[in-house]
């Protein structure tokens, strides 16, 4: 199967990193002179021309959330039908209300870092991540198979669900924290006695404000109102929390560190 990668930064080098490890004929798209020059450590096959993905079978489209639909519509004239046209955003239900001409598939790789770059990306971000698919109800069972066998490539396990539930869940475990990381940073930003106490904490709490900035922006424009539905529960759980009932104080302490673990005792996010 041939390759194509569409942008070179964090997630797509890092694709392209893990997919060239694993043997693939990979080809690559960036408008980056140097990104184009380092990838061709990899593989010859890197270019500034769109063009040059007309003969792939399968293309992940990287590129930032905001110029995504203009890449995916460059590709209708390009790519022949059968070709299967995967995204990387964030956000699905967005990429998901046109129906394309080749077999699109929406996707979001649950992995990142809070760099950004050809230089930042490295072969082994998706091992043991979730990947989400949502293909649409046209979508044909082998073309999910065959994406699905390219991302167990990766080291990711695929996870299908619909484009609308996906997007809550991610206000939930990414945007939500992205934006409350943001804002504590914010608020601490004129107490210089915090900032010279700042320690390990504060540290793990604000790595997120560090996300690259169009992304970032991305996120909180394409998903506000799912980010603004969680935030209002989120107070509503932290009123409780500061609640003059200190036997509930404790419950709900103990019950939050119980629930961060399942049946084997591993933390939830592992």
């Amino acid at each position: 199967m041939k390759i194509g990668i569409v942008s070179l930064g964090l997630i797509g080098g890092s694709i392209f990193k893990a997919l060239s490890d694993k043997g693939c004929d990979v080809s690559a798209v960036t408008r980056n002179s140097d990104t184009i020059e380092a990838a061709k450590k990899y593989t010859p096959f890197v270019s500034d021309d769109l063009n040059s993905l007309k003969n792939c079978d399968l293309i992940f489209v990287c590129s930032p959330m905001n110029k995504t639909i203009d890449v995916l519509d460059s590709l209708e004239n390009i790519v022949h039908s059968k070709t299967i046209v995967a995204d990387v955003c964030s956000l699905k239900d967005f990429v998901m209300k046109k129906k394309r001409p080749y077999a699109f598939i929406g996707s979001h790789p649950m992995a990142g870092t809070e760099k950004s770059g050809f230089d930042s990306s490295f072969k082994e971000l998706f091992e043991g991540a979730k990947w989400v698919l949502t293909p649409s109800a046209e979508t044909k069972e082998d073309d999910i198979i065959k994406l699905k066998n390219i991302i167990y490539l990766t080291g990711a396990v695929p996870v299908i669900c619909e484009a609308k539930e996906h997007d809550e869940a991610v206000a939930l475990i990414s945007h939500m924290p992205m934006v409350i990381s943001q804002a504590l940073m914010k608020s601490v930003m004129d107490n210089e006695l915090a900032k010279k106490l700042a320690s390990s904490g504060f540290r793990d709490m604000t790595r997120l404000a560090l996300s690259n900035t169009e992304m970032a922006e991305d996120m909180i424009c394409l998903n506000k109102k799912n980010i603004q539905n969680k935030l209002k529960n989120l107070l509503k759980n932290t009123d409780l929390l500061l609640s003059d009932d200190y036997a509930l104080q404790i419950k709900l302490i103990k019950d939050c560190r119980e629930k961060m673990y399942n049946e084997q005792g591993k933390n939830i996010c592992n």
